[in-house]
């Protein structure tokens, strides 16, 4: 499945990046799961393939590609708002997403001084709004950078080029300046190499990656306030 984060940056302050699609509820939530059906009944009725095949496939192009539509534009005519349209649009993200309070207090206490948020997503538009509105959180973040479907060839994350659109959309004022959480091993890799500080998101039901991702690892978004003080207000309860 693929995630979503935010940048941010003030004037004088690193941009931060906090994680928002379903990388922050995924495990919990089986959205995760939902998502897998969808993408492999797309590989079967659109490409005409076996269960096993279109199974294969669906990893083969996220391994290289870091999103399985990017392997379907790219092989394949295959039209991506469609694809959003039979996967993202199609998760009933209403019955499984609810708010969590734990979740908005943490980006609350995040000083807004200091940090600008801002997503970053490989999603359409459309799931990137709808989920952080279920979560309600859509009020705490200062934009999107998202992964136009209706602009191919497609940019995204883990490209250096999906990196770059971020930093110029949140109006970064250097690589320097950003600080990023994603629960993607890849993505994190190529955001550290960047050279963005990289918080790697490992969830506790998950094994610890044998070859860090990054510079930091958190099995919890409640550790990013000892990672980085700094950015959170003081004296907040």
């Amino acid at each position: 499945m693929e995630s979503c984060a935010a940048l941010l940056s003030r004037s004088g302050a690193p941009p931060t990046r906090a994680p928002t699609r379903t990388d922050m509820a995924s495990a919990e939530c089986n959205i995760h799961d939902e998502m897998q059906k969808l993408i492999h009944q797309f590989f079967v009725k659109h490409l005409s393939l076996s269960a096993e095949d279109a199974h294969m496939l669906h990893q083969k192009y996220y391994k290289e590609y870091g999103l399985a539509i990017q392997g379907l534009t790219r092989h394949h005519t295959i039209e991506p708002l469609e694809f959003n349209r039979e996967v993202d649009d199609a998760l009933p993200l209403d019955k499984i997403l609810k708010p969590d309070p734990n979740l908005r207090k943490l980006l609350e206490d995040i000083d807004k001084s200091k940090v600008k948020m801002w997503l970053l997503t490989n999603a359409y538009i459309t799931h990137a709004q709808r989920v952080i509105k279920l979560l309600k959180v859509d009020d705490l973040f200062e934009g999107i950078t998202f992964c136009d479907y209706s602009q191919p060839p497609l940019i995204c994350k883990p490209s250096q080029d999906m990196y770059e659109k971020a930093e110029i959309e949140a109006k970064v004022p250097s690589t320097e300046q950003c600080y990023f959480v994603d629960d993607s091993h890849l993505n994190c890799k190529h955001a550290a190499e960047r050279g963005w500080t990289t918080v790697h998101l490992v969830e506790p039901t998950l094994p610890v990656p044998r070859v860090p991702a990054s510079q930091y690892m958190i099995r919890s978004l409640e550790e990013l306030r000892t990672l980085f003080p700094q950015f959170f207000k003081a004296n907040v309860e």
